[in-house]
Protein backbone atom coordinates (compact mmCIF):
# COMPACT_ATOMS: atom_id res chain seq x y z
CA UNK A 1 0.00 0.00 0.00
CA UNK A 2 2.58 2.33 1.01
CA UNK A 3 4.64 1.59 -2.02
CA UNK A 4 1.81 2.29 -4.15
CA UNK A 5 1.08 5.98 -2.57
CA UNK A 6 4.81 6.72 -2.99
CA UNK A 7 4.33 5.97 -6.95
CA UNK A 8 1.20 8.28 -7.27
CA UNK A 9 2.97 10.50 -5.88
CA UNK A 10 5.92 10.32 -7.55
CA UNK A 11 3.69 10.42 -10.79
CA UNK A 12 1.81 13.72 -9.39
CA UNK A 13 4.84 15.02 -8.47
CA UNK A 14 6.41 14.69 -11.58
CA UNK A 15 3.46 15.80 -13.96
CA UNK A 16 3.48 19.13 -11.49
CA UNK A 17 6.79 19.52 -12.44
CA UNK A 18 7.04 19.54 -16.02
CA UNK A 19 3.49 21.18 -16.05
CA UNK A 20 5.08 23.99 -14.20
CA UNK A 21 8.24 24.23 -16.02
CA UNK A 22 6.10 24.96 -18.85
CA UNK A 23 4.26 27.44 -16.73
CA UNK A 24 7.77 29.12 -16.18
CA UNK A 25 8.40 28.84 -19.95
CA UNK A 26 5.05 30.51 -20.75
CA UNK A 27 5.47 33.82 -17.98
CA UNK A 28 9.33 33.74 -20.31
CA UNK A 29 7.47 34.41 -23.49
CA UNK A 30 4.93 36.92 -21.63
CA UNK A 31 7.76 38.65 -20.12
CA UNK A 32 9.45 38.87 -23.86
CA UNK A 33 6.45 40.03 -25.29
CA UNK A 34 6.07 43.10 -22.95
CA UNK A 35 9.99 44.03 -22.78
CA UNK A 36 9.32 44.46 -26.63
CA UNK A 37 6.04 46.63 -26.56
CA UNK A 38 8.10 48.64 -23.82
CA UNK A 39 10.85 49.07 -26.22
CA UNK A 40 9.02 50.14 -29.10
CA UNK A 41 6.91 52.32 -26.93
CA UNK A 42 9.98 53.62 -25.71
CA UNK A 43 10.97 54.22 -29.73
CA UNK A 44 8.22 55.82 -30.40
CA UNK A 45 8.15 58.07 -28.09
CA UNK A 46 11.64 59.44 -28.96
CA UNK A 47 10.49 59.82 -33.08
CA UNK A 48 10.13 63.32 -33.84
CA UNK A 49 7.29 62.23 -36.30
CA UNK A 50 4.85 61.71 -33.60
CA UNK A 51 1.58 63.73 -33.49
CA UNK A 52 0.69 65.62 -30.06
CA UNK A 53 0.28 62.95 -27.25
CA UNK A 54 -3.06 62.41 -25.56
CA UNK A 55 -3.38 64.21 -22.37
CA UNK A 56 -6.97 65.04 -21.31
CA UNK A 57 -7.99 66.57 -17.81
CA UNK A 58 -7.97 63.68 -15.46
CA UNK A 59 -9.40 63.25 -12.10
CA UNK A 60 -7.14 61.17 -9.68
CA UNK A 61 -9.20 59.42 -6.51
CA UNK A 62 -7.15 57.92 -3.78
CA UNK A 63 -9.46 56.85 -0.81
CA UNK A 64 -7.47 56.82 2.38
CA UNK A 65 -7.85 54.95 5.57
CA UNK A 66 -5.24 55.19 8.62
CA UNK A 67 -1.66 55.73 6.87
CA UNK A 68 0.82 53.27 5.20
CA UNK A 69 4.56 53.31 5.32
CA UNK A 70 6.38 56.47 3.45
CA UNK A 71 2.41 57.84 2.75
CA UNK A 72 3.63 61.30 2.05
CA UNK A 73 6.66 60.63 -0.37
CA UNK A 74 3.85 58.81 -2.10
CA UNK A 75 1.72 61.75 -1.73
CA UNK A 76 3.70 64.07 -3.04
CA UNK A 77 5.06 62.06 -6.17
CA UNK A 78 1.16 62.85 -7.42
CA UNK A 79 1.89 66.77 -7.32
CA UNK A 80 4.96 66.24 -9.10
CA UNK A 81 3.32 65.20 -12.61
CA UNK A 82 4.56 66.08 -15.88
CA UNK A 83 1.03 66.76 -17.21
CA UNK A 84 -1.16 69.70 -17.92
CA UNK A 85 -4.10 69.75 -16.11
CA UNK A 86 -5.57 67.13 -13.32
CA UNK A 87 -6.47 67.20 -10.05
CA UNK A 88 -6.13 65.20 -6.34
CA UNK A 89 -9.31 64.42 -4.40
CA UNK A 90 -8.36 62.33 -1.43
CA UNK A 91 -11.20 60.82 0.57
CA UNK A 92 -11.56 59.81 3.87
CA UNK A 93 -14.39 58.12 6.10
CA UNK A 94 -13.67 59.93 9.43
CA UNK A 95 -12.81 63.61 10.07
CA UNK A 96 -9.75 62.48 12.30
CA UNK A 97 -8.20 60.19 9.97
CA UNK A 98 -4.56 60.61 10.33
CA UNK A 99 -4.14 60.71 6.71
CA UNK A 100 -6.54 63.82 6.51
CA UNK A 101 -3.05 65.70 8.33
CA UNK A 102 -0.90 64.45 5.67
CA UNK A 103 -3.52 65.97 2.93
CA UNK A 104 -3.38 69.53 4.62
CA UNK A 105 0.07 69.69 4.68
CA UNK A 106 0.10 68.52 1.04
CA UNK A 107 -2.08 71.39 0.51
CA UNK A 108 -0.07 73.68 2.05
CA UNK A 109 3.09 72.71 -0.08
CA UNK A 110 1.32 72.49 -3.69
CA UNK A 111 -0.46 75.57 -3.61
CA UNK A 112 -0.45 75.17 -7.83
CA UNK A 113 -2.21 72.09 -7.66
CA UNK A 114 -5.92 70.99 -7.38
CA UNK A 115 -5.89 69.13 -4.01
CA UNK A 116 -9.24 68.39 -2.14
CA UNK A 117 -10.47 66.60 0.66
CA UNK A 118 -14.03 64.88 0.39
CA UNK A 119 -15.53 63.59 3.78
CA UNK A 120 -17.58 60.43 3.10
CA UNK A 121 -19.50 60.37 5.82
CA UNK A 122 -22.44 57.56 4.31
CA UNK A 123 -21.39 53.60 4.42
CA UNK A 124 -23.09 52.17 1.57
CA UNK A 125 -21.59 49.13 1.73
CA UNK A 126 -19.02 46.46 3.15
CA UNK A 127 -16.14 48.24 0.74
CA UNK A 128 -15.29 51.15 2.77
CA UNK A 129 -12.84 52.27 -0.23
CA UNK A 130 -15.81 51.38 -2.74
CA UNK A 131 -17.45 53.44 -1.07
CA UNK A 132 -15.83 56.38 -0.26
CA UNK A 133 -15.44 55.95 -3.95
CA UNK A 134 -18.35 56.20 -5.26
CA UNK A 135 -19.02 60.06 -2.89
CA UNK A 136 -15.75 60.79 -4.11
CA UNK A 137 -16.85 60.63 -7.69
CA UNK A 138 -19.26 63.30 -8.29
CA UNK A 139 -16.71 66.13 -6.74
CA UNK A 140 -14.75 65.07 -9.86
CA UNK A 141 -14.29 67.67 -12.75
CA UNK A 142 -13.39 65.73 -15.24
CA UNK A 143 -14.26 62.51 -17.64
CA UNK A 144 -10.76 60.57 -17.58
CA UNK A 145 -10.78 59.33 -13.94
CA UNK A 146 -7.21 57.17 -12.12
CA UNK A 147 -8.16 55.23 -9.54
CA UNK A 148 -4.67 54.50 -7.00
CA UNK A 149 -4.22 53.00 -3.29
CA UNK A 150 -2.79 55.53 -0.75
CA UNK A 151 0.49 53.68 -0.70
CA UNK A 152 1.29 53.98 -4.54
CA UNK A 153 4.37 55.86 -5.37
CA UNK A 154 5.04 57.32 -9.13
CA UNK A 155 7.30 58.65 -11.64
CA UNK A 156 6.96 62.26 -13.40
CA UNK A 157 5.84 60.94 -16.51
CA UNK A 158 2.61 58.34 -15.26
CA UNK A 159 -0.02 60.41 -16.14
CA UNK A 160 1.06 60.81 -19.56
CA UNK A 161 2.22 56.97 -19.85
CA UNK A 162 -1.41 55.84 -18.49
CA UNK A 163 -3.55 58.34 -20.47
CA UNK A 164 -1.81 57.52 -23.90
CA UNK A 165 -3.54 54.36 -23.95
CA UNK A 166 -7.17 55.70 -22.99
CA UNK A 167 -6.57 57.77 -26.36
CA UNK A 168 -7.72 54.34 -28.33
CA UNK A 169 -11.59 54.46 -27.66
CA UNK A 170 -11.79 50.46 -27.99
CA UNK A 171 -9.39 50.56 -24.71
CA UNK A 172 -11.69 51.34 -21.38
CA UNK A 173 -9.03 50.56 -18.63
CA UNK A 174 -5.27 50.98 -18.09
CA UNK A 175 -3.83 49.19 -15.63
CA UNK A 176 -0.28 49.37 -13.89
CA UNK A 177 1.90 46.72 -12.61
CA UNK A 178 3.78 47.14 -9.55
CA UNK A 179 7.00 46.36 -7.34
CA UNK A 180 6.48 45.74 -3.70
CA UNK A 181 9.26 47.94 -1.50
CA UNK A 182 9.88 45.73 1.57
CA UNK A 183 10.22 47.39 5.13
CA UNK A 184 12.92 45.24 7.15
CA UNK A 185 11.28 42.19 7.76
CA UNK A 186 10.92 38.45 6.62
CA UNK A 187 7.45 38.90 6.30
CA UNK A 188 7.73 42.35 3.93
CA UNK A 189 10.40 40.33 2.31
CA UNK A 190 8.40 37.59 1.57
CA UNK A 191 5.45 39.62 0.09
CA UNK A 192 8.23 41.74 -2.23
CA UNK A 193 9.29 38.39 -3.54
CA UNK A 194 5.76 36.93 -4.10
CA UNK A 195 5.18 40.52 -5.97
CA UNK A 196 8.16 40.33 -8.52
CA UNK A 197 8.55 36.95 -8.84
CA UNK A 198 5.00 35.46 -8.53
CA UNK A 199 2.19 37.21 -8.61
CA UNK A 200 3.44 39.58 -11.70
CA UNK A 201 4.87 36.61 -14.05
CA UNK A 202 1.13 35.35 -13.48
CA UNK A 203 -0.44 38.70 -14.83
CA UNK A 204 1.53 38.48 -18.00
CA UNK A 205 0.73 34.95 -18.36
CA UNK A 206 -3.24 35.29 -18.01
CA UNK A 207 -2.39 38.27 -20.70
CA UNK A 208 -1.09 35.71 -22.70
CA UNK A 209 -3.38 33.05 -22.42
CA UNK A 210 -6.69 35.12 -22.31
CA UNK A 211 -5.67 37.31 -25.30
CA UNK A 212 -5.49 40.12 -23.45
CA UNK A 213 -6.66 41.43 -19.73
CA UNK A 214 -9.64 41.38 -18.04
CA UNK A 215 -9.48 42.55 -14.62
CA UNK A 216 -7.93 45.30 -13.49
CA UNK A 217 -4.93 45.98 -10.62
CA UNK A 218 -5.46 48.04 -7.67
CA UNK A 219 -2.12 50.25 -8.51
CA UNK A 220 -3.90 51.85 -11.05
CA UNK A 221 -7.35 52.27 -12.63
CA UNK A 222 -7.31 54.80 -15.29
CA UNK A 223 -10.92 54.78 -17.22
CA UNK A 224 -13.76 56.86 -18.52
CA UNK A 225 -16.45 58.36 -16.49
CA UNK A 226 -18.91 57.46 -18.93
CA UNK A 227 -17.71 53.91 -19.20
CA UNK A 228 -17.55 53.10 -15.88
CA UNK A 229 -21.09 54.47 -15.80
CA UNK A 230 -21.55 51.76 -18.13
CA UNK A 231 -20.65 49.47 -15.89
CA UNK A 232 -22.55 49.63 -13.45
CA UNK A 233 -20.87 52.72 -11.14
CA UNK A 234 -18.74 52.36 -8.07
CA UNK A 235 -22.36 51.55 -6.49
CA UNK A 236 -22.33 48.54 -7.55
CA UNK A 237 -19.17 47.42 -6.27
CA UNK A 238 -19.44 48.30 -2.58
CA UNK A 239 -19.94 44.63 -1.30
CA UNK A 240 -17.13 43.11 -3.05
CA UNK A 241 -13.74 42.74 -1.73
CA UNK A 242 -11.55 42.17 -5.02
CA UNK A 243 -13.46 45.70 -6.22
CA UNK A 244 -10.14 46.55 -8.73
CA UNK A 245 -10.66 42.61 -10.65
CA UNK A 246 -14.67 43.77 -10.34
CA UNK A 247 -13.87 47.11 -12.11
CA UNK A 248 -11.77 45.41 -14.63
CA UNK A 249 -14.15 42.47 -15.42
CA UNK A 250 -17.10 44.83 -15.89
CA UNK A 251 -15.22 47.31 -18.70
CA UNK A 252 -14.30 44.53 -20.09
CA UNK A 253 -17.68 42.70 -20.19
CA UNK A 254 -18.63 46.20 -22.49
CA UNK A 255 -16.63 45.02 -25.01
CA UNK A 256 -13.50 47.08 -23.94
CA UNK A 257 -10.26 46.11 -23.80
CA UNK A 258 -8.07 46.35 -20.53
CA UNK A 259 -4.54 47.33 -21.53
CA UNK A 260 -1.43 47.17 -19.11
CA UNK A 261 0.93 50.13 -19.24
CA UNK A 262 4.27 49.66 -19.73
CA UNK A 263 4.97 51.87 -16.74
CA UNK A 264 5.54 50.33 -13.05
CA UNK A 265 4.71 52.50 -10.02
CA UNK A 266 5.81 51.37 -6.24
CA UNK A 267 3.67 50.04 -3.24
CA UNK A 268 5.73 50.54 0.13
CA UNK A 269 5.10 46.92 2.18
CA UNK A 270 4.28 47.14 5.68
CA UNK A 271 6.51 45.80 8.13
CA UNK A 272 4.70 42.47 8.64
CA UNK A 273 5.89 40.00 10.84
CA UNK A 274 5.04 36.43 9.68
CA UNK A 275 2.12 35.84 10.98
CA UNK A 276 0.53 39.52 9.48
CA UNK A 277 2.23 38.17 5.92
CA UNK A 278 0.44 34.56 6.49
CA UNK A 279 -3.03 36.29 6.84
CA UNK A 280 -2.67 38.34 4.36
CA UNK A 281 -1.43 35.81 1.93
CA UNK A 282 -4.92 34.02 3.01
CA UNK A 283 -7.11 36.63 1.95
CA UNK A 284 -5.61 37.25 -1.28
CA UNK A 285 -5.87 33.54 -2.00
CA UNK A 286 -9.52 32.97 -0.24
CA UNK A 287 -10.09 36.59 -2.93
CA UNK A 288 -8.62 35.25 -6.07
CA UNK A 289 -10.14 31.67 -5.29
CA UNK A 290 -13.60 33.61 -5.03
CA UNK A 291 -12.88 35.43 -8.12
CA UNK A 292 -11.55 33.19 -10.24
CA UNK A 293 -11.91 29.85 -9.24
CA UNK A 294 -10.53 28.08 -12.50
CA UNK A 295 -7.33 30.32 -12.00
CA UNK A 296 -6.85 29.67 -8.57
CA UNK A 297 -7.21 25.52 -8.83
CA UNK A 298 -4.73 26.01 -11.94
CA UNK A 299 -2.25 27.42 -9.70
CA UNK A 300 -1.10 23.76 -9.01
CA UNK A 301 0.84 23.97 -12.61
CA UNK A 302 3.11 26.61 -10.93
CA UNK A 303 4.44 25.05 -7.59
CA UNK A 304 7.43 23.79 -9.62
CA UNK A 305 10.39 23.85 -6.59
CA UNK A 306 7.85 21.91 -4.20
CA UNK A 307 6.60 19.57 -6.78
CA UNK A 308 10.22 18.89 -8.21
CA UNK A 309 11.43 18.47 -4.71
CA UNK A 310 8.82 16.01 -4.05
CA UNK A 311 9.95 13.87 -7.07
CA UNK A 312 13.19 13.80 -6.22
CA UNK A 313 12.24 12.61 -2.31
CA UNK A 314 9.71 10.18 -4.01
CA UNK A 315 11.91 8.80 -6.28
CA UNK A 316 14.80 7.86 -3.94
CA UNK A 317 17.20 10.62 -5.82
CA UNK A 318 16.85 9.21 -9.03
CA UNK A 319 18.85 10.59 -11.77
CA UNK A 320 15.98 11.70 -13.63
CA UNK A 321 14.57 13.28 -10.90
CA UNK A 322 17.61 15.47 -10.25
CA UNK A 323 17.50 16.72 -13.92
CA UNK A 324 13.76 17.76 -13.63
CA UNK A 325 14.81 19.51 -10.45
CA UNK A 326 17.54 21.54 -12.06
CA UNK A 327 14.79 22.42 -15.27
CA UNK A 328 12.87 24.05 -12.67
CA UNK A 329 15.53 25.47 -10.81
CA UNK A 330 16.61 27.24 -13.84
CA UNK A 331 13.39 28.41 -15.27
CA UNK A 332 12.21 29.34 -11.58
CA UNK A 333 14.48 31.88 -11.22
CA UNK A 334 14.94 33.11 -15.09
CA UNK A 335 11.39 33.98 -14.38
CA UNK A 336 12.17 36.05 -10.97
CA UNK A 337 15.17 37.60 -13.25
CA UNK A 338 13.47 38.33 -15.96
CA UNK A 339 9.97 39.59 -14.78
CA UNK A 340 11.42 41.00 -11.36
CA UNK A 341 14.54 42.43 -12.81
CA UNK A 342 14.08 43.27 -16.49
CA UNK A 343 10.23 43.67 -16.44
CA UNK A 344 9.82 45.34 -12.87
CA UNK A 345 13.16 46.66 -12.29
CA UNK A 346 12.89 45.77 -8.75
CA UNK A 347 16.20 46.34 -7.67
CA UNK A 348 15.83 43.56 -4.25
CA UNK A 349 15.18 40.79 -5.97
CA UNK A 350 18.40 39.45 -6.50
CA UNK A 351 19.19 40.47 -3.12
CA UNK A 352 16.42 38.13 -2.04
CA UNK A 353 17.02 35.31 -4.85
CA UNK A 354 17.93 32.83 -1.43
CA UNK A 355 14.21 32.84 -0.13
CA UNK A 356 12.70 31.87 -3.67
CA UNK A 357 12.28 28.35 -2.32
CA UNK A 358 10.92 29.55 1.35
CA UNK A 359 8.74 31.60 -0.68
CA UNK A 360 7.23 28.64 -2.62
CA UNK A 361 6.51 26.43 0.39
CA UNK A 362 4.75 29.10 2.11
CA UNK A 363 2.76 29.53 -1.37
CA UNK A 364 2.22 25.40 -1.31
CA UNK A 365 0.96 26.06 2.63
CA UNK A 366 -1.16 29.60 1.63
CA UNK A 367 -2.86 27.62 -1.66
CA UNK A 368 -3.98 24.47 0.79
CA UNK A 369 -5.31 26.74 3.11
CA UNK A 370 -7.39 28.46 0.57
CA UNK A 371 -9.41 25.54 -1.26
CA UNK A 372 -11.49 25.72 2.29
CA UNK A 373 -13.58 28.43 4.22
CA UNK A 374 -14.98 31.35 3.23
CA UNK A 375 -13.82 34.28 5.95
CA UNK A 376 -11.18 37.26 5.83
CA UNK A 377 -9.77 39.58 8.19
CA UNK A 378 -9.59 42.51 6.71
CA UNK A 379 -9.22 46.03 8.46
CA UNK A 380 -9.81 44.95 11.61
CA UNK A 381 -12.67 42.46 11.04
CA UNK A 382 -13.94 39.26 9.77
CA UNK A 383 -15.84 38.81 6.62
CA UNK A 384 -17.43 35.99 4.97
CA UNK A 385 -16.93 35.94 1.81
CA UNK A 386 -19.90 35.28 -0.71
CA UNK A 387 -19.49 35.30 -4.34
CA UNK A 388 -16.90 37.61 -4.26
CA UNK A 389 -18.96 39.77 -1.35
CA UNK A 390 -18.13 40.70 1.94
CA UNK A 391 -20.60 39.41 4.19
CA UNK A 392 -22.00 38.77 8.53
CA UNK A 393 -18.89 41.30 9.74
CA UNK A 394 -17.35 40.07 13.02
CA UNK A 395 -15.07 42.40 14.96
CA UNK A 396 -11.32 40.90 15.91
CA UNK A 397 -9.13 42.29 18.00
CA UNK A 398 -6.24 43.17 15.80
CA UNK A 399 -5.18 44.37 11.98
CA UNK A 400 -2.43 43.95 9.63
CA UNK A 401 -0.41 47.03 9.29
CA UNK A 402 -0.37 48.99 6.44
CA UNK A 403 -4.14 48.00 5.22
CA UNK A 404 -4.88 52.21 4.68
CA UNK A 405 -6.44 51.73 1.23
CA UNK A 406 -8.33 49.04 1.86
CA UNK A 407 -7.04 47.48 -1.69
CA UNK A 408 -6.74 43.87 -2.69
CA UNK A 409 -3.43 43.50 -4.01
CA UNK A 410 -0.66 41.34 -2.80
CA UNK A 411 0.73 43.95 -1.36
CA UNK A 412 -1.87 45.37 0.99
Amino acid sequence: MIHHIVLVLEIASCLGTVASVGFYVLCLYSAARFLGRRKAAGEGARSTQQPAPFTPAVSILKPLRGTDPEMYESFRSHCLQDYPAYEIIFGVSEADDPGAQLVERLQAEFKSVHIRLVLCMKDLGANTKVSNLAQMLPEAQYEHIVVNDSDIRVEADYLRNVMALLEDPKVGLVTCLYRGVASPSLGSRLESLSISTDFSPGVLAARQLEGGLHFGLGSTLAFRRSDLASAGGFDALSDYLADDYEIGRRIAGLGLKVELSETVVDTFLPRYDMKQFLDHQLRWARTIRDSRPGGYFGLVATFGLPWAMLALLCAGGAGWAWVLLGAAVLTRYAVALAVGRMVLRDQQVTRWLALVPLRDLVAVLVWFMGCWGHTVTWRGKTFELKNGKLADTLPVLHSAAGDGSGSNRPSE
